[in-house]
């Protein structure tokens, strides 16, 4: 059945070459149309479509004249953690991705590092000119990677920290700026935003580049407040982002006021605002809460405890909200993020649990993609310069499990729906 046939054609059309010692551990084979002179149709999910970019906002980098055709052996590099869970949830996406789009023009070898002497070790042996990488999940190994660009090769990198996209290396996360954009291009004129995020990498990013995408909406940002991930002081902070002590002190003193008044429209007021903790309004429309995992479902609920009204105020979550298990969450209800709908990864998601007997890891997505481009460079015949050129000339897109993308100074770009949470489910708004 299913399975068989899946392992017998990894056995036939993959080779597995690891180096150190072996561990267990993103696109439908792209087809591409041309129309007009330089617009391409290229869709990894076989349905064609094209969009132009403006080429103007785009800076082409400029790559050596080197002309050596792309090698069918790319070599996939990733390093030995400790938890598995993520180099295996990758490697078994290339291998989907391989089966389902029925590539027979790649030839993956799978290495693993221990440490940077190691990464620098498999460089060495590995890097001719012409060499496709994937690999390295972090800065450090990256910048590694970048030694080797005079040798002429492509390097796909996972690595978060966007300094990086430079020469040969092209950088393929999930970028928090993505999630931003959309936000803030979707957000109503003149909305006054603000920000509660977790003191970790993620949320200290978000907050260091909130700013600038901000400046160039119709938006204001007019607040922002953090909380410490085990969320000891979560309370304090959501209570100072909407001035909880100052309105229920307003409260407090219109109670009185009340209570020394005898008439009858008094004693009605008293006896209304008595049901209430607070008096007054916040002073956002929207509350961005860049936040995931059991703290989500934690800090939540608190939101409306301490009068952030969700009647009133729009929460705002980024891509890392897109799970199942945030949708049935009453607090969030009619809460909104950036992402995809489900239903463009649903195939590649049903597949992948049935053949590992696991679900995927959110980022299996991308090499499921990645897989299906290259395979396309290399139909294509394409040398190491047009690869660059092709990537970069900024008016092609293609479309993804995760939407279109495409690579601007040599960062991927994605093109995010705005989504709203609804009775266990996430709808796109737009």
């Amino acid at each position: 059945m299913y399975k068989p046939v899946f392992n017998l054609f990894i056995l036939i059309n993959i080779l597995f070459t690891v180096s150190c010692s072996p561990v267990n551990d993103y696109l439908n084979k792209g087809v591409i149309k041309e129309k007009e002179s330089e617009k391409v149709n290229i869709d990894l999910l076989a349905t064609p479509s094209i969009q132009e970019i403006n080429k103007e906002e785009v800076m082409v980098a400029k790559s050596p004249i080197i002309k050596n055709e792309i090698s069918k052996k790319i070599e996939v590099i990733l390093p030995k953690y400790s938890k598995t869970e993520i180099t295996k949830s990758l490697i078994n996406s290339f291998e989907l991705s391989i089966y389902k789009k029925e590539i027979k023009n790649i030839s993956l070898n799978i290495n693993h590092y221990n440490d940077l002497n190691e990464l620098n070790e498999i460089m060495l042996s590995k890097t001719e000119p012409g060499k496709i990488f994937i690999g390295t999940l972090n800065s450090d190994a990256t910048k590694i990677v970048q030694n080797y660009c005079e040798k002429d090769i492509i390097f796909f990198s996972f690595a978060p920290d966007k300094n990086l996209a430079k020469d040969c290396v092209y950088l393929i996360n999930f970028f928090p700026e993505d999630d931003l954009t959309a936000l803030f291009n979707f957000f109503p004129e003149d909305s006054k935003i603000t920000l509660l995020f977790p003191e970790n990498y993620y949320g200290y990013n978000i907050n260091n580049i909130i700013d600038s995408i901000a400046s160039e909406s119709k938006s204001i940002l007019i607040n922002r407040a953090s909380y410490k991930e085990d969320l000891t002081n979560a309370r304090e902070a959501i209570k100072e982002l909407g001035k909880y002590e100052l309105r229920k002190y307003e409260l407090d003193r219109q109670k009185k006021i009340l209570e020394t008044k005898n008439d009858e429209d008094s004693r009605k007021a008293l006896k209304k605002i008595k049901k209430f903790e607070t008096l007054g309004d916040v002073d956002f429309t929207h509350l961005i809460l860049p936040d995931y995992s059991i703290r989500l479902l934690e800090i939540a609920p608190l939101l409306p405890f301490y009068d952030v009204d969700p009647d009133k105020v729009q929460f705002v979550g980024t891509g890392v909200w897109d799970d199942k298990v945030f949708f049935d969450e009453p607090s969030l209800q009619g809460a909104i993020f950036s992402g995809i709908e489900e239903f463009n990864r649903k195939d590649f998601f049903d597949d992948y649990e049935y053949i590992h007997n696991e679900k995927p890891l959110r980022t299996a997505t991308i090499p499921y993609d990645l897989t299906g481009l290259i395979s396309y460079i290399i139909d294509k015949k394409m040398n190491t310069q047009e690869v660059h050129d092709f990537l970069e000339k900024g008016d092609v897109k293609f479309d993804g499990i995760d939407g279109k993308f495409y690579f601007l100074n040599k960062i991927i770009f994605r093109e995010l729906d705005i989504l709203q949470i609804k009775d266990g489910e996430a709808k796109k708004l737009f």
